[in-house]
């Protein structure tokens, strides 16, 4: 059975191996061997007034992974998403959207009205956002500049 709790840096080195654990992989590949850089990144997601994580369980394994902050919006607050994962090993079982249920009814008890996340349209995550009821926002743009 699946359980959600909610996270602090205090369990930033399990954070850390579940993170790195799914993002250094395909589809996202992404390079974490910088571990100053992943210390400095979990803490901004993590170690905030305003930051909102949560894991998911089984047992005593931690499964997934939602890394965020609360933002105060005209709209509403909001749980803004940076980060959100299920072990590679664990995805396709059902526990991302046990998960997302489970994070849903957490972000509601707290007073929040929406959650807001970006993801690539070119990986399964976009097809999991959307069979859990997400909203592609088709007006907004992403913008970046490296400079």
């Amino acid at each position: 059975m699946y359980v959600c709790k909610r996270l602090s840096i205090e369990d930033k080195e399990s954070i850390k191996e579940v993170f790195t654990g799914v993002f250094t992989k395909e589809p996202w590949n992404d390079d974490w061997s910088d571990e100053e850089q992943l210390d400095m990144y979990i803490n901004d997601l993590v170690g905030q007034g305003y930051s909102l994580t949560y894991g998911l369980f089984d047992g005593d394994e931690m499964i997934g992974l939602s890394m965020g902050y609360i933002k105060h919006w005209f709209r509403g607050t909001e749980y803004i998403i940076n980060e959100l994962c299920i072990k590679t090993n664990r995805q396709g079982s059902g526990a991302g959207t046990f998960f997302i249920q489970e994070i849903e009814k957490a972000i509601k008890e707290l007073g929040l009205k929406q959650i807001f996340l970006l993801t690539d349209s070119n990986v399964p995550a976009y097809d999991f956002y959307k069979k859990n009821g997400f909203v592609e926002v088709t007006n907004n743009v992403a913008f970046a500049k490296t400079i």
